[in-house]
């Protein structure tokens, strides 16, 4: 029986939840090449390693292993005279940095508190599922998926 390691083409279902059971994520069929090509969080990626088609998983992720810990340089308070007209709450606005997305969290009369964090920075999760699919792949294969999925 088919086994996952490095470069196969797998195919899971998976959902990650908070520490309070809370669905973060949920999904039917997620589809990653295996191997190190940070297309999945790391650890969950270690634990799948050497499971077969219909092997159940369960990892528990801590914030820095899932969407990283909550960086408060990534949160401000800006003047609304400085912020687009129109500015409203979840409006996201482009940072300085390159790539630096803020998401508008709140407003008052003066000022709104924008955040580029991701929006689980700093919460631990649990990831279940359930291998759907292993696909092994040729070197050639691989290096057309990198391709497709680094370009910009």
């Amino acid at each position: 029986m088919q086994k996952i390691e490095k470069n196969a083409l797998v195919s899971i279902r998976v959902k990650l939840e908070d520490e309070k059971a809370n669905v973060v994520d949920q999904s039917d069929e997620i589809i990653y090449l295996h191997g190190g090509y940070d297309q999945l969080f790391q650890k969950l990626e270690e634990a799948l390693e050497g499971k077969k088609v219909g092997d159940a998983f369960h990892v528990a992720l801590t914030p820095a292993q899932a969407f990283g810990e909550l960086d408060e340089s990534l949160i401000l308070k800006e003047p609304l005279e400085d912020l687009p007209e129109d500015v409203s709450i979840g409006m996201e606005l482009d940072g300085d940095e390159e790539g630096v997305v803020y998401v508008v969290k709140s407003l008052n009369e003066e000022y709104a508190i924008l955040n580029a964090n991701h929006e689980y920075a700093g919460v631990a999760l649990i990831a279940t599922g359930e291998i759907l699919e292993i696909e092994p792949l040729c070197a050639d294969a691989v290096k057309e998926i990198l391709k497709v999925k680094h370009r910009h």
